[in-house]
């Protein structure tokens, strides 16, 4: 299980040329422990790194061999997918298999997992492109704010003699003079709240949802490109700070650089070609032994999520789409089902499966110590915002580690989960009365957690609600 500091984790454009072992090196640097998880997707993530050099004619064989997780919640199935998502910057989307039904019965299609991941990656790609085109879409941006400040002087008529047009000539290079020192004093940042006057479009597309007769399906129709003399937009007059303006020029500049087509077009390919779709609550769908009749919440729902494994075309907004190598990662705890009561078809599409090791108490501690952005850490850091220096000492994540794993054996295990409530539990006090405490030092060692953990640890209904 891994616990990461907010932010966007950005690709690595070089992930398609890493190996295999520094895949798994950049994954242990989130994730404790899991090695037979870990060794399996960076193998898969390297095999399309060999398959792109191969001849078409022999890439369009070979097929991403897709993995099952099986493993307890709470060890790291869905971190190690999508990190391994965001190392390669592909599409990735986690769906639950329990929210599909069987085509034909209230609930979603499982087709709209890849419309979906199509969402994504338009929005993945698009992200890319606003980069690329940040510096020219705010050098046009500041240049129209520069207009808003002072307008352009209109075109002069012709001089009817020499002494009106040196008089125009003198009234031009004033002009150029007054818009120079505008545009230092707003390069300096002078001018960040004088207010301008800035013409925006109010309201968006109309859109309406709709139900499909695949089933309750969310279908956004775009009416502004249906029927453009209907829905043009109101244009208003907003009075906003030059700071505020530069946000939203830079970002209708940026729109006018991008060409959605070409979006459109890259993030189906790369759907096609390195999408990662994680398919969690497998075993839910899997039929037990001794069921009769049909179930249209288990084996309907492996039948139709069947051709979209096995490859198929799916159509979508912005174009068709093959899943034919799109990598699927499925995971299930298999408490109560196993495996092999998938139907056959399932389990063949399937061929790698890895089992994770259920998280003891050294566990535990590595994952409080190890990881770049540890949970600990990202107290430590947030209470340093109000002025308090937060330490955790061995001995305190010691045992914060082993009331998890008494409590996990005791009761549900679900975990390193069980590491949020119980450090929001041990820090509930300080971060109550961080502004009051601001330039102290508070130690959490083993006594500080005893302390605050050992009564509600020690009933067994009580420990119940550490979830």
């Amino acid at each position: 299980m891994v616990f990461y500091m907010p932010g966007k984790v950005e690709a690595r454009s070089d992930a398609g040329d890493w190996t295999p072992r520094r895949i798994v090196a950049e994954l242990d640097r989130h994730i404790v422990g899991q090695a037979k998880a870990k060794r399996a997707v960076a193998i898969a993530l390297r095999n399309r790194a060999r398959r792109r050099k191969l001849p078409k004619s022999l890439a369009d064989d070979v097929t991403p061999k897709n993995i099952l997780m099986i493993g307890p919640t709470g060890v790291g199935k869905t971190e190690i997918a999508r990190r391994l998502a965001r190392l390669a910057g592909a599409p990735f989307l986690k769906v639950e298999a329990s929210k599909f039904t069987e085509v034909g019965y209230v609930g979603r299609d499982v087709e709209s997992m890849v419309r979906d991941l199509v969402e994504i990656g338009v929005e993945l790609v698009r992200h890319e492109r606003r980069e690329q085109v940040r510096e020219p879409a705010r050098v046009a941006a500041e240049r129209r704010i520069l207009d808003l400040l002072l307008p352009p002087r209109p075109a002069a008529p012709r001089a009817a003699d020499s002494l009106a047009a040196a008089r125009e000539a003198d009234e031009q290079a004033r002009w150029e003079q007054s818009r120079e020192t505008l545009r230092r004093q707003l390069e300096a940042g002078e001018l960040e709240e004088r207010v301008v006057e800035l013409e925006t479009v109010a309201g968006g597309g109309a859109a309406f949802r709709m139900f499909t007769p695949a089933g309750m399906e969310e279908v956004d129709l775009n009416l502004r490109e249906m029927m453009p003399g209907l829905f043009q937009g109101q244009k208003r007059l907003r009075k906003l700070t030059v700071r505020e303006a530069r946000e939203t020029l830079a970002r209708e500049e940026e729109d006018k650089l991008l060409d959605p087509d070409r979006i459109a077009r890259e993030a189906l390919a790369r759907v096609e070609e390195s999408g990662i779709l994680f398919i969690d609550e497998i075993d839910k769908v899997a039929g037990r032994e001794g069921a009769q009749g049909p179930d249209v919440s288990r084996e309907g729902v492996q039948r139709d999520l069947l051709p979209i494994v096995e490859g198929t075309i799916v159509n979508t907004k912005h174009g068709t789409v093959r899943t034919d190598h799109i990598l699927f990662i499925a995971a299930g705890a298999f408490h109560v089902s196993r495996p092999s009561d998938l139907i056959p078809e399932m389990q063949g599409r399937f061929p790698i499966r890895v089992e994770l090791d259920v998280l003891g108490r050294e566990d535990l501690v590595r994952i409080l110590r190890e990881p770049e952005n540890a949970l600990t850490r990202q107290y430590v850091e947030l209470l340093a915002t109000e002025g308090v220096s937060l330490v955790f000492t061995d001995e305190g994540i010691e045992a914060i580690a082993a009331f998890a794993e008494e409590v996990n054996r005791r009761t549900e295990n679900i975990g390193a989960r069980r590491l949020h409530t119980l450090l929001e539990r041990v820090l509930d006090e300080v971060s109550f009365e961080a502004d009051a405490l601001a330039g102290t030092t508070v130690v959490v060692d083993r006594a500080y957690v005893e302390a605050r953990v050992r009564d509600l640890a020690a009933d067994a209904d009580l420990s119940r609600f550490i979830l």
